[in-house]
């Protein structure tokens, strides 16, 4: 519902921004006032306090002030448009109002409308290399009717092309391999901007865009590993140690992220957060700090050079180098701005990085759900959860043979540590890192163990199986992000969580020859996917139907 004063002056965009935007309950700028049926109520409990028989320029009136401000107090989650170089205003007189059309007249209303659409906090390589002509392609789709939603596919489309042409192994083949790449970046970046220009906003959107952005770059990745190995070089675990530390660098992002609601404040800035505000008033830092990280756009650009004029193995060497350097950047960095935290993380932040740790029955039945007292200075959670994963590790990679029935031994203690980690509620201060080492754990078990199963293929059935599990895992820091909290228990159940797989993986490879094990691996991933994906698709095609609130575009972590 819409309530617009007749007296309201300013561009066609300004009014846009506040009765169209879906992303927020309610929203307002001067003169104009929206809400979507979260904020009904609160709005017709505001009307109904108006006295009956009231005038039409009492109403008027009462618009901005009364209707808005009854909002606001509401906490309904009432968004107050800052048109910026935008105009929006009440004319109370003539004059204003010829005043106010002059100010309507000096402004190029497109011009702003094309610059708002591109993200204000972005990449380096994206800001300067490929929003300045992409936006213009944004416009062009949506002056053709096209939705956010197929230029997200046609991304999609592109970089499977793109890894098929790697996959051929030629170099013509990773020439347009590298080509093609870059152009699904281009269209990446234009359905955000489109769904900006246009305000098509959606659940369903945000989930397409964030999801087709890994499968795109690992698809990717296992066509440059097809792709060596047609000319005899075999770099399927470069590809899979790229894909899990990839992975592994968003889970902390999202951790850290979803972890970060506080009660009672945050106990003081610290010297870490001071120095980087200060440096964040120093031009050139920013870019800089930005481009460290390794965003998506220098990631591809960088991919995309390198295997138009190198090779597999080197695009996965350099990237792995990369990669590791931003995580460990961004991780130290958080770990110090967690340590000046004093406060407590509020139930629902506890919740999400249980959520995150993906746990199953088993650990579910030692813990009873976690259900111990919380500490905030605490570190045995994160302790236990890198001991967790580091005492398997550390056990399969020292064995001549770690296909052993004591492997399944060492899993069995590495679960009674996750049960520990996961004991009491996750609200100390550095317990974000619980998600991540469990990830870690679990990802680098498999990749060793198909390493050292001396079995043609068990590389890449390892990969699909790590892809099958990230996709669980991304889809669960969705769902949270969305509101809607994480997957069902029977689903978490299903996939064995985190102590499951990784009991059922090291049995499976003390049970069965190394071919058998390839195979098992092959079928278990298969099986993971059609699971989590069959209720992930069902999950977001529901939700969309329903009208689930449409979600910020916050792009990708770091």
């Amino acid at each position: 519902m819409a309530v617009v004063d007749p007296r309201f002056v300013g561009h066609l965009h300004a009014l846009r921004l506040a009765l169209t935007d879906p992303r927020f309950p309610a929203a307002a700028v001067p003169g104009a006032l929206t809400v979507q049926p979260a904020a009904r109520a609160a709005l017709d409990r505001a009307a109904g306090r108006i006295p009956v028989g009231a005038g039409t320029a009492h109403l008027t009136d009462v618009l901005t002030d009364t209707l808005t401000e009854a909002l606001d107090r509401a906490d309904v989650g009432l968004h107050r448009v800052e048109p910026g170089s935008l105009v929006a205003t009440l004319a109370l007189t003539p004059a204003q109002r010829e005043e106010a059309r002059e100010a309507v007249a000096a402004v190029d209303e497109e011009a702003v409308r094309l610059r708002t659409a591109v993200k204000s906090r972005d990449g380096f390589f994206t800001t300067f290399f490929i929003s300045p002509y992409s936006r213009y392609l944004a416009r062009w789709c949506a002056r053709r009717g096209l939705t956010p939603n197929q230029v997200t596919t046609a991304s999609l489309i592109t970089a499977l092309i793109a890894a098929g042409c790697a996959a051929t192994g030629t170099r013509g083949g990773f020439v347009a391999a590298g080509v093609l790449l870059l152009l699904s970046f281009v269209l990446d970046c234009t359905d955000g901007q489109l769904a900006r220009y246009s305000l098509q906003y959606s659940t369903l959107g945000a989930w397409l865009d964030a999801t087709f952005d890994r499968a795109k770059e690992y698809a990717y990745y296992a066509g440059l590993a097809l792709g060596a190995a047609r000319g005899g070089d075999d770099v399927w675990a470069l590809a899979l140690g790229a894909m899990i530390l990839q992975t592994c660098r968003h889970v902390v992002d999202f951790a850290f992220n979803e972890g970060s609601d506080f009660e009672g404040g945050d106990g003081g800035a610290g010297p870490a957060v001071g120095l980087s505000d200060r440096l964040d008033r120093v031009g050139w830092t920013v870019w800089a700090r930005r481009m460290i990280v390794l965003p998506i756009g220098e990631r591809w650009a960088m991919i995309a050079v390198l295997t138009a004029l190198t090779t597999p193995r080197i695009v996965f060497s350099v990237l792995l180098v990369g990669c590791a350097l931003a995580a460990c950047y961004t991780t130290a960095g958080r770990v110090l701005r967690s340590r000046s935290r004093r406060a407590r993380r509020t139930d629902r932040a506890a919740r999400a990085l249980a959520d995150l740790a993906d746990y199953g029955p088993l650990v579910e039945l030692l813990t009873g759900g976690g259900r111990g007292r919380a500490s905030t200075g605490s570190l045995l959670a994160p302790v236990m959860a890198f001991l967790s994963s580091a005492v398997l590790l550390v056990w399969v990679i020292s064995q001549p043979d770690p296909a052993s029935w004591l492997t399944v031994g060492v899993a069995v203690c590495s679960a009674l540590l996750a049960a520990a980690a996961l004991a009491r509620p996750l609200k100390g201060a550095l317990d974000w890192l619980v998600p991540p080492f469990f990830r870690a754990g679990e990802y680098l078990l498999v990749l060793v163990l198909a390493a050292r199963a001396d079995a043609h293929g068990a590389l890449p059935a390892a990969f699909g199986l790590v892809a099958a599990v990230a996709y669980h895992h991304y889809d669960t820091v969705y769902r949270i992000r969305g509101g809607a909290g994480a997957p069902p228990r029977w689903l978490v159940r299903a996939t064995g969580g985190y102590e499951g797989r990784i009991l059922v993986v090291t049995v499976l490879a003390a049970l069965l020859p190394a071919t058998g094990f390839t195979i098992a691996l092959t079928a278990l991933a298969g099986v993971l996917a059609l699971l989590v994906l069959a209720e992930s698709i069902r999950f977001w095609v529901a939700a969309h139907n329903h009208g689930a609130p449409a979600v910020h575009d916050e792009g990708e972590p770091a």
